[in-house]
């Protein structure tokens, strides 16, 4: 089977806007995929649609939604139930690096809500449908601060943990239902997102760009449980798991106030 009569006719990639989920678009396209851009961003939502439309010559449907809300499925059902989702990008996140105690409850919950319990009710969704059909794909974006504890990103860090967890779980759940499901660790990543945290050079982190990233999990979905993209990630990830947790953790909080602080 290509890709498109695996996954296809339809992908839905939520964050879909900028960054990754831009990317995921992108590249979706390109291998013959019609795409459901969501986002809570209309503008810029749709020029992504249009551009994706004149240039690789699919279909698209544009979703406006807030992911912080709990009505997300009965937003979204509607809107692609003439549809067939063959794969879900669950990409939407809320991040913003600084002390856990410095950010407001308002604002920590709705990174919850939009980084983890969104992925929830769509994979919830989406999935049931697949693997009703027999065939599909879901990626579920996580980090590579779901490994350990990271300092000032710690709620963030946590909601990518549930979601690599939940990954690898119904990778094993789900696959004899004919639907693969990819955990993806994506490392420091030049996004929009990224950026805004004004992030000094740090030699001993890489920064990806977003073409690489997603192409890793491209690779990877249908053959493993979880991808981290770059294998100087992946090195300094060995690393990690190779001292004590404490070590770990005080490493990493030393490296996110040096690039990101001081705190």
């Amino acid at each position: 089977m290509t890709f498109a009569d695996k996954y296809g006719p339809w992908a839905l990639v939520t964050g879909a806007s900028k960054g990754i989920g831009a990317e995921f678009t992108r590249q979706l396209a390109a291998r013959g995929l019609n795409i459901v851009l969501v986002a809570s961003h209309e503008d810029a939502l749709r020029a992504q649609s249009q551009a994706v439309e004149r240039r690789y010559k699919v279909a698209t449907r544009v979703v406006t939604l807030d992911l912080s809300r709990a009505d997300i499925i009965e937003q979204l059902a509607p809107a692609t139930a003439d549809i067939a989702i063959g794969l879900l990008v669950s990409n939407a996140a809320v991040s913003t690096v600084g002390p856990f105690l410095d950010h407001s409850l308002p604002y920590l919950t709705r990174q919850l809500d939009v980084n983890s319990r969104a992925g929830v009710m769509l994979i919830h969704h989406f999935g049931g449908l697949m693997a009703g059909r027999g065939r599909g794909g879901i990626v579920l974006l996580s980090s590579g601060s779901a490994q350990h504890g990271t300092p000032f990103s710690a709620n963030y860090a946590a909601t990518k943990a549930f979601n690599l967890i939940l990954a690898e779980s119904l990778w094993y759940e789900l696959r004899p239902r004919g639907v693969d499901v990819l955990g993806l660790l994506a490392g420091a990543t030049r996004t929009e997102g990224w950026l805004s945290n004004h992030p000094k050079p740090d030699r001993l982190v890489p920064v990806m760009d977003v073409e690489p990233t997603v192409a890793a999990a491209l690779r990877a979905l249908g053959r493993r449980p979880s991808v981290a993209p770059g294998f100087v990630n992946r090195l300094g990830y060995i690393a990690l798991s190779s001292v004590t947790r404490a070590r770990a953790i005080k490493t990493l909080g030393a490296s996110m106030n040096k690039m990101f602080g001081p705190f």
